[in-house]
């Protein structure tokens, strides 16, 4: 059914790859739905007190139940301190009903921020970046004059910089995910789109997500360090975390071991799109990084324990600015989640077509998940024509999410979340 042009619109911005970032806003059902509490989360410690350990046989039950409610396929890694589990529910591709299996490499999307953000912190720590400084002192021909004056390296990170995104230009309408699959783009190119869009505000006024950020930031690495970003992060940052199945992609193929990934455009591809091979330059230190769960958790649990960044880095990284929504908060490539009854925790999420990916660690790096899903966008949405439609699939990511970092029993109950639903937060145009 065509769609009238504002619905396109919303449509093309809830759909946004890397600029989607789960935040957990305000519950959608009442708390006592929920079966929550209205009490703040409580501290590390009572949070640390209350977790019991890895029940692996709930963590197979909860990312089964995730396949039954509508997911093509999930793979999942956890960890509490020296234990350690993975896992895999459904299929890998819908035809041939290959199954999942826990270590396919698996398109991160924006979690490649945090990656990009630990790279610029290493040359802030060295004192060739600062980070309260003008991005304009080191890429003037690009962010040009009083605006390259007043946006810092520090906006740019935490999302405050006011530069509006891209890549809704670039994907202005459901039609363009295919015509653009093979296009190569360069940072440059999708970042001069970004600048040339009307500011979503004041710099340092607020948080406004947008993957021209990080793609300046990309670009910025490449200035200081005289390589190419993505060529940096391998060297300074992957390796030296010790993952063996994260890369920046050469090409629209995955060379490794994958799942096929389905984007649904929510209802506009019946059935949902095989987007397994398509090239991602647009996204580039946004958003371009493949993984695997196990990989993910290794990183965070080296980063925030200190192995990549230095103390003071680290701090930063983890100064945080509000987003709108009551339990989470934007540092510098993290958030801070605090699930309730069970305590705060550091990620990113990562969204970009078919692919889906959530990874969060407590703060001493002990206990951890990181989840990731091969279709995306797959309910419609609702009457207003904006808001995406939330359902099972939704509410049983969070079954498994806090089965892994909280011990939260999902008791066989497949209708009611155990933390409140999803929506997902957007740029503001």
């Amino acid at each position: 059914m065509p769609l009238s042009r504002p619905n396109r619109r919303r449509l093309r911005l809830a759909a946004t790859s890397s600029a989607v970032l789960l935040a957990l806003l305000a519950p959608a059902l009442p708390a006592s739905a929920a079966g929550l509490p209205a009490a703040p989360a409580p501290s590390a410690e009572t949070a640390s007190a209350q977790r019991t350990g890895l029940d692996r046989a709930a963590l197979d039950r909860t990312l089964k139940n995730l396949h039954d409610a509508g997911m093509y396929g999930a793979y999942s890694a956890a960890r509490d301190g020296a234990a350690s589990w993975q896992g895999a529910s459904g299929v890998a591709d819908v035809k041939t009903g290959r199954p999942m299996t826990p270590q396919l490499e698996h398109r991160i999307g924006s979690i490649t921020k945090t990656f990009t953000a630990t790279a610029v912190l290493q040359q802030v720590g060295k004192g060739r970046i600062g980070l309260n400084a003008p991005i304009g002192r080191y890429l003037p021909d690009l962010v040009p004059g009083e605006r390259g004056q007043a946006i810092t390296v520090r906006m740019l990170l935490d999302q405050t910089s006011g530069i509006n995104d891209y890549d809704h230009v670039i994907f202005a309408k459901p039609e363009d995910l295919e015509a653009n699959r093979y296009r190569q783009y360069t940072p440059r190119e999708v970042a001069r789109i970004g600048l040339a869009g009307k500011p979503l505000g004041k710099p340092g006024e607020a948080h406004h997500y947008a993957n021209t950020n990080y793609v300046i930031a990309g670009l910025l690495l490449g200035k200081v360090t005289g390589q190419a970003p993505e060529e940096y992060i391998a060297e300074h940052v992957i390796r030296k975390a010790g993952l063996r199945h994260t890369y920046f992609p050469r090409s629209a193929r995955l060379p490794g071991p994958h799942a096929k990934i389905y984007e649904g455009m929510y209802g506009l591809f019946d059935p949902p799109r095989d987007f397994t091979d398509y090239n991602v330059s647009w996204a580039g230190t946004a958003g371009a990084l493949v993984s695997t769960m196990d990989d993910l958790n290794r990183f965070t649990r080296a980063l925030l324990s200190g192995k990549l960044i230095g103390p003071s880095e680290l701090r930063q990284m983890k100064t945080t600015v509000p987003t709108g929504s009551p339990i989470m908060r934007y540092g510098l490539g993290l958030f801070s989640l605090d699930l309730p009854n069970c305590g705060r925790f550091w990620g990113h999420n990562g969204l970009v077509w078919g692919s889906e990916t959530m990874a969060l660690s407590s703060e001493d790096g002990q206990r951890q998940v990181s989840l990731g899903t091969n279709l995306t966008n797959y309910y419609g949405i609702e009457a207003d024509g904006q808001t995406p439609k939330e359902g099972p699939i939704d509410y049983a990511k969070w079954f498994h999410i806090r089965q892994a970092l909280c011990d939260t029993p999902a008791k066989g109950a497949k209708s009611t979340p155990a933390v409140p639903p999803t929506p997902q937060l957007h740029p503001t145009r």
